[in-house]
Order: structure tokens, then C-alpha cells, then sequence
């Protein structure tokens, strides 16, 4: 029997890193799965149930002294980082230590849609990351998966999506009409499980999502499921362009103001893949992704219509 592969996550309590967590348990691969917490997490409720399916939790200070990070790295096989976005700088004394270590594979928290330099800050950051660890030549793979469907779920008048809808994610940025990928958050690990142990993505980066729709067709489709008609804000480009210029005055003011940080977050994405339409297969195979769906054409994922019925019927709440 082929041994285990020694799995490290960073995160494995927050939304992605526990669907990675439950991908690699269910995964026909055999993982040994540790979890980083911070030290002050380190007992808590979910830290207890991610022991109680046999992983292992080991506390860790990413800003602590590289050699303790390390000691706790040392035969692990892949590491896997689901770390907050706000925190994705720390990622960097993470890939020293690993390559130190002998990790084969650090896998840096992208999980999300695809861009070109300077288009998101966010997006930035993360290629900052991985070029800190292309300068260590560590390997690497990186997976992005779109967005997140249960997250697009619009609003309707009946209340029966309430649940899961964000208001400032029920929109429609200029015509709704660029076509963008969607993946099930929880269908995430399952992808990634196939991806980390696959020698073809070693080095690449890859796409990995479950479907293609417009932001009018996830509105049509809604309507369709529940025979409503949905409440959406309409979003011009001259509207998401004002709100990502007022985030970066405010935040030349104050560079510590949060709800400025994440303005300009969440009004870059709807840029990028509502209204550039960097979001789709097309923009990221010429970024040089390789796309799961070529890779793994068996694996299927749950498509929105899926995802959304399950909302109607009450069986799925918000993310």
C-alpha cells in the first residue's frame, strides 16, 4: 500500500479550507492531513471536530521564528494555504520555511477568479506571493475556482433565498452579460484533492471550476427555479469605477481603514469579471492556466441550478 500523503493546511476551519479539508478525507487518495491554528484557536470547537475525524492540530505562528515553522513542516509532503485574504503577506516566511524543509508543493490561497496584473489589488498581492516563491524556487501549484455560486444567488421577494444573499454581491455589474466561471464552494476540495497529486499541475497553475454563465443567466435562472422575479441592483461601470476611486482616496487618508480595504476589494472583482470579463476560461488559458475540466473531464461539480434548488427547498443556507 503506497503511503499517505502528508498534507499541511493553513486555515482548515474557514469556508475553503474546510471544503479542502473534507475533499482530501473523502479523496481516494490517502491523506494525512495536519492543521495549522493559530495558538490562540487552538482549542476550540472546530479545531476539536477536525480531530475528531483524525487530523492532526498543530499550533503555529507564521510571524514566529522561521525555525519553529520548520520543525513543524518537516516531512510534510504539501502544504496548502487557505489563510484570510488579509493576511496573505504571512504566506511568504511560510514558503521559506517550507523550502527549508523539503515541502514538494506549496500551495499558495488563490481560490478565486482570475486577472491580469493591475486590475485588483488582491490579485496582486497573490502574484507577489508567488513570485516570492518562484524566487525560492519551491514547487508550487496554484488553483484558482471563479466564484463561488451560492454566493451569486439573487434575492427574492418571497424571502426564500434570504439566507445566502449578500447585498453588496446582488448585483449586476454593466450588462450583465460577460461570462464568468462558477464553482460550489464545497466542491472546491474535491477538486483540489485531484490537482495536488497530479505531476502534469507541479509548477502550472490551473482553473478549476464547474460551469460558465453571465450574471443574466444566473438571474434567469433563479427566476426559472422559483417562478419569481428576482431583485437585483444594476451596476454601471461608471458606478464601480466612482466606488473603487473613493476606497483608494480613503485609503490614501487611512491605509488601516477596513471597510475602505474591502470596498475596493469587492468593487475590483466586479470590475475585473462583471465588466473586463477576466473571469472566464478564455482570459485565464492566456494567462497561462491549465483548465481542470481538459484535465479531469469525469469530475463533475454541482451547477447552480443544483445549488439553487437546494436553496429554495431549504436545504442549503448561506455561505
Amino acid at each position: 500500500m503506497a503511503a499517505p500523503v502528508r498534507v499541511a493546511i493553513i486555515g482548515a476551519t474557514g469556508r475553503t479550507g474546510a471544503s479542502v479539508t473534507d475533499g482530501l478525507l473523502a479523496s481516494e487518495t490517502k491523506f494525512e492531513i495536519t492543521a495549522f491554528s493559530r495558538h490562540a484557536s487552538i482549542n476550540s470547537a472546530a479545531n476539536d471536530a477536525l480531530k475528531s475525524r483524525g487530523v492532526r492540530v498543530v499550533a503555529a505562528d507564521l510571524r514566529g521564528p522561521k525555525q519553529d515553522l520548520v520543525k513543524l513542516l518537516t516531512n510534510i509532503d504539501i502544504v496548502i494555504s487557505c489563510i484570510v485574504w488579509t493576511g496573505l503577506d504571512d504566506q511568504v516566511p511560510l514558503a521559506e520555511a517550507a523550502k527549508e524543509a523539503g515541502v514538494k508543493r506549496f500551495i499558495p490561497c488563490d481560490f478565486s477568479t482570475t486577472a491580469p496584473r493591475g486590475v485588483m489589488l488582491l490579485r496582486d498581492k497573490k502574484e507577489d506571493v508567488l513570485a516570492a516563491i518562484q524566487r525560492l524556487y519551491l514547487p508550487y501549484t496554484v488553483i484558482d475556482v471563479g466564484w463561488w455560486t451560492a454566493q451569486a444567488v439573487p434575492a427574492l421577494p418571497s424571502g426564500r433565498t434570504d439566507s445566502p444573499v449578500t447585498n453588496i454581491l446582488n448585483i449586476v455589474p454593466g450588462d450583465g452579460a460577460k461570462p464568468l466561471a462558477y464553482t460550489d464552494v464545497l466542491d472546491i476540495g474535491t477538486y483540489v484533492a485531484k490537482i495536488i497529486v497530479d505531476p502534469r499541475t507541479l509548477n502550472k497553475k490551473v482553473y478549476a471550476y464547474t460551469e460558465i454563465l453571465t450574471p443574466n443567466q444566473i438571474t434567469e435562472l433563479i427566476e426559472e427555479l422559483s417562478g419569481e422575479k428576482a431583485i437585483r441592483k444594476y451596476l454601471s461601470a461608471e458606478e464601480i469605477h466612482k466606488a473603487i476611486k473613493a476606497a483608494n482616496e480613503k485609503l490614501r487618508t487611512d491605509p488601516e481603514d477596513e471597510s475602505a480595504k474591502l470596498s475596493l476589494a469587492l468593487n475590483q472583482y466586479v470590475d475585473s469579471w462583471g465588466l473586463r470579463g477576466d473571469g472566464s476560461p478564455e482570459s485565464a488559458a492566456y494567462l497561462g492556466y491549465l483548465d481542470f475540466k481538459q484535465l479531469y473531464p469525469d469530475v463533475r461539480g454541482k451547477t447552480a441550478r443544483t445549488v439553487f434548488q437546494e436553496i429554495l427547498d431549504g436545504k442549503r443556507k448561506g455561505i
